[in-house]
């Protein structure tokens, strides 16, 4: 059962979601606040269409990130970046979702404090809903619930809500989201970078594809792998079509079978992967954080950057605080507003 409440602050037009787990719990309300110093003020130019409070307002671009503990510090500074890079970036409404009803208004707190004057509303994503389907993969990491969270958005979000970016929480954006926002989907339901050049085979075992049922989803499609960390999504044609239960059917199936070993991207690519409305791939520079076992430093894929993306098992401000960073780290560090406590 999806339960949902929502708490609203007074902010000034971005939609930002933050889903949050129950570790937060564990992270003191008054610590949590003074780990973070405040944002610089960012008001619209003088050319963008004034927002109002209202959640349906059809001037807010909305974006959805993931949040817990460990990457509470990851998500503050993706929220920096893309108000810093936005010509109008009190159009953007920003969305909290909560795993815990009493996170919640610690949680509105420390957003008020690093960003008073965004518009955001605080939602209750009951984990237990994906619990039951999740199964174990290469990385302890990629089981928790909030890495299903984005299956569930076009059920938690208002129902005026029409379209979502949906972000990982270990990206910074360099450029401004409303390009990102403004992507033509054309008839699909979601848009990512694709990269049809990977080895899509690899992301499904041998179980998959010796059965000649399951392999049949692909039958008349020439899928390519993307990443879900990247997205917009047309929350309208999700709901029409039911893509969160179709979702949840592979992920029994894979309870049962094991057809995949990395936990919430094979459903997507299975269910979507050869109906995506292509991205350019300046959207999303991922694997920076190296692959999903050990962290290893890379460098950018050729061409333009809009999105750097640290995907993997390495963290930037993880890196940069254990004095080993990455080069590309250093292009991260510029928004975080994290505060040691050594330098307070």
């Amino acid at each position: 059962m999806l339960w949902i409440f929502r708490f609203s602050g007074v902010f000034s037009g971005v939609l930002l979601m933050i889903i949050l787990s129950p570790s937060l719990q564990s992270f003191p309300p008054a610590e949590a606040i003074r780990s973070f110093r405040r944002a610089p003020v960012f008001r619209n130019a003088p050319n963008c269409r004034a927002a109002t409070s209202d959640v349906c307002d059809t001037s807010f671009i909305h974006v959805a990130i993931t949040l817990d503990v460990d990457y509470l510090r990851g998500s503050i500074a993706a929220v920096h970046s893309i108000l810093q890079h936005s010509h109008c970036p009190e159009n953007i409404f920003f969305h909290f979702l909560a795993s815990r009803v009493d996170t919640t208004a610690r949680l509105e707190t420390l957003v008020v404090s690093v960003f008073p004057h965004l518009h955001f509303t605080v939602h209750y994503f009951n984990p237990n809903v994906v619990k039951p389907l999740i199964s174990t993969t290469i990385r302890q990491a990629l089981e928790q619930p909030l890495n299903y969270a984005r299956n569930y958005l076009a059920d938690i979000l208002e129902p005026c809500v029409r379209r979502v970016i949906y972000l990982d929480s270990d990206i910074i954006v360099v450029d401004d989201i409303v390009s990102l926002w403004n992507t033509s989907l054309g008839p699909h339901t979601i848009g990512a970078p694709e990269y049809c050049h990977a080895n899509f085979t690899k992301y499904f075992t041998p179980t998959f594809w010796s059965d000649p049922e399951l392999s049949s989803a692909f039958s008349g499609r020439v899928p390519c792998y993307f990443n879900t960390g990247v997205m917009v999504m047309d929350l309208v044609n999700w709901r029409e079509n039911g893509y969160t239960r179709k979702i949840e059917k592979w992920m029994e199936i894979q309870r049962n079978e094991r057809i995949y070993e990395l936990g919430s991207l094979p459903p997507f690519l299975l269910v979507f992967a050869g109906h995506v409305a292509p991205i350019e791939h300046r959207w999303n520079q991922h694997g920076l954080g190296g692959d999903n076992v050990v962290g290893s430093c890379r460098d950018l894929h050729a061409g333009p950057v809009s999105l750097l993306h640290w995907s993997g098992s390495g963290k930037p401000w993880v890196r940069i605080d254990a004095r080993r960073p990455c080069p590309l780290d250093a292009l991260w560090s510029p928004y975080d507003l994290y505060v040691h406590s050594t330098r307070r």
